[in-house]
């Protein structure tokens, strides 16, 4: 079975991906990682900042005794993923991510003014609840911008909890993000970038970056739904996602290698599945 490895959003956990993972199953040997920080993972102890290639580490051991694996990364973890691609590119087949939030990209586009205030003053907001040690503040602030001020209200009490209790970790994840651009990928990995028609502008203008960035993966805006859209509108988001990586295994084994070969199979070109 072909291995996919799961990256879940910031303030999230391996657990977001519990529906995809039973729709690969079948077909897939599966693993959702959680992050540092967050579900099972401890937060991030080490007194150096921590990077995006610290949680990519925490992937990597998975990528050892394969052909190769598929990434699939929402968010933050869409940047790990990236992250772990070219890290790793002998190692990694195939890359879906899901608004990966590539910040450095509008910090580098002269045309992106409005994009970089919306996100620093986000930052800033969240510094200043954290500072004052109120969790819950900043975690309704998170929650609020990506999903709405309705989202925080409709979110069940336990459930609030746990999010105010990573939200340390989520401005590690912003300070990672900050620190660099996103790594360019071999050529011979296919991606796919999806993002939401109704996502936040921030994102919806790195999803235009990511197109001349990642010029070699096909990219698809998927219609009402945001930035929270694996998690809102999981079904729609998962079949695709099951979709590509059900296309992938097919090529895989029509061009498999023989017994002899220890290379990995070539997944040929594939035509971009872009919607405007």
């Amino acid at each position: 079975m072909d291995r996919v490895l799961l990256l879940h959003s910031s303030a999230s956990s391996a657990r977001q991906w519990d529906a995809l993972a039973q729709l690969l199953a079948p077909h897939h040997e599966v693993h959702a990682i959680d992050l540092h920080g967050h579900g099972a993972q401890p937060a991030w102890s080490a007194s150096a900042p921590m990077a995006l290639a610290d949680e990519a580490a925490l992937a990597a051991p998975l990528l050892r005794g394969t052909r190769g694996v598929h990434l699939v990364g929402h968010s933050y973890g869409g940047a790990v993923a990236l992250k772990l691609a070219a890290l790793h590119p002998q190692l990694v087949r195939s890359v879906v991510v899901y608004e990966p939030v590539a910040f450095r990209l509008l910090f580098e586009d002269t045309a992106s003014h409005a994009e970089v205030n919306e996100v620093l003053t986000l930052v800033v907001d969240l510094h200043e609840r954290l500072a004052h040690g109120d969790l819950h503040a900043a975690a309704q602030r998170f929650v609020s911008y990506w999903s709405g001020a309705a989202a925080w209200d409709a979110m069940p009490t336990a459930r609030r909890a746990a999010v105010a209790a990573r939200m340390p970790s989520v401005r590690r994840h912003f300070d990672a993000v900050f620190a660099e651009r996103p790594a360019r990928i071999d050529g011979a990995v296919r991606t796919l970038c999806l993002s939401g028609v109704d996502t936040a502008a921030s994102t919806r203008r790195i999803g235009q970056l990511l197109r001349h960035a990642l010029p070699q993966a096909s990219h698809e805006r998927l219609p009402d739904m945001g930035h929270m859209g694996p998690l809102t509108h999981g079904p729609v988001v998962n079949r695709r996602i099951a979709s590509f990586l059900d296309e992938r295994r097919e090529r895989a084994s029509l061009s498999a290698p023989t017994p002899q070969s220890a290379v990995l199979p070539s997944l040929g070109a594939e035509h971009a599945l872009t919607r405007a």
